[in-house]
C-alpha cells in the first residue's frame, strides 16, 4: 500500500488499541512508482500527527517514518530494529509520560473525532512541498507552523476533549482544568466560547458546567 493512503485515523486507531509506536515505511522521496508522490503527503502527516502526540503529552518518537527502496531491505531490518528499541526505552504508552489511562483514552478520542477536520486543514492549509525530509522538518520546527498549529488545531482539540469530558457529567471549571492539564483561564475561554455557541450550559446552582 502507498504511503500516501496512510490517514491519521489509521495512527490513532492504533493507539487507541494500546500500541506504544507506529512505523511508517515508504518509498524514497522523489522516487515514487506511481507518480502521486503519496510518501510527500505520508511525511506532511506525519510531522502533523508527531506535533498533536506533544501537544497531548505523548512522547512524538512513539510516531515514525522512514524511507528506502523495496531492495534495501537491510536498511528497513535496521530502521524497524531502531525503532523497537526506542519504543522500549520510552516503555508503555503514557506511563513514562504520566498520562493517566482514562485522561489518555480521552484525549485519542478527541482526536479521532476530529479526524476528518485534521485531513481538512492538512490538504488545504498546511500542505507543503520540499524535495528533502529535512526541509519538511524545519517547516515543522518553524514558529510559522506552531503559529498555525495553535491557530488551527489547539483550540479545536481542547474543545473536543472538554465536550467528551461533559458527555459524562457536568464539571466545575477547576476540575476540567485538573483533569486535562489546561490552564483555568483556557478553559474558561473554551467553555464561554462554547456556550455563547449553545453548546454548552453553566447551572449555577452547582457552579458547574453541564452540556446543553
Amino acid at each position: 500500500m502507498c504511503t500516501g493512503r496512510v490517514d491519521p485515523s489509521h495512527i490513532t486507531r492504533a493507539f487507541s488499541k494500546g500500541v506504544d509506536g507506529v512505523f511508517i515505511g515508504g518509498c524514497r522521496l522523489n522516487e515514487c512508482n506511481y507518480i502521486t508522490h503519496g510518501n510527500h503527503h505520508a511525511l506532511n502527516m506525519v510531522l502533523l500527527y508527531k506535533k498533536i502526540l506533544e501537544h497531548i503529552g505523548l512522547n512524538p518518537e512513539r510516531l515514525r517514518i522512514e524511507f528506502m527502496s523495496g531492495s534495501e531491505g537491510n536498511v528497513y531490518v535496521d530502521a524497524v530494529n531502531s525503532f523497537v528499541e526506542k519504543i522500549k526505552e520510552l516503555g508503555p504508552l503514557g506511563e513514562n509520560e504520566g498520562l493517566d489511562q482514562e485522561v489518555l483514552n480521552l484525549k485519542l478520542k478527541a482526536i479521532e473525532d476530529l479526524n476528518f477536520y485534521l485531513r481538512l486543514v492538512e490538504n488545504e492549509r498546511l500542505r507543503v512541498h520540499f524535495d528533502t525530509k529535512e526541509g519538511y522538518e524545519k517547516f515543522y520546527a518553524s514558529a510559522e507552523l506552531q503559529r498555525l498549529f495553535n491557530e488551527l488545531i489547539a483550540d479545536k482539540l481542547a474543545i473536543s476533549e472538554i465536550m467528551l469530558l461533559l458527555r459524562e457529567k457536568p464539571f466545575t471549571t477547576g476540575e476540567i482544568s485538573q483533569i486535562l492539564g489546561l490552564t483555568p483561564s483556557e478553559i474558561s475561554r473554551h467553555l464561554n466560547n462554547t456556550a455563547r455557541q449553545g453548546l454548552v450550559r453553566y447551572e449555577e446552582s452547582r457552579w458547574r458546567f453541564a452540556l446543553a
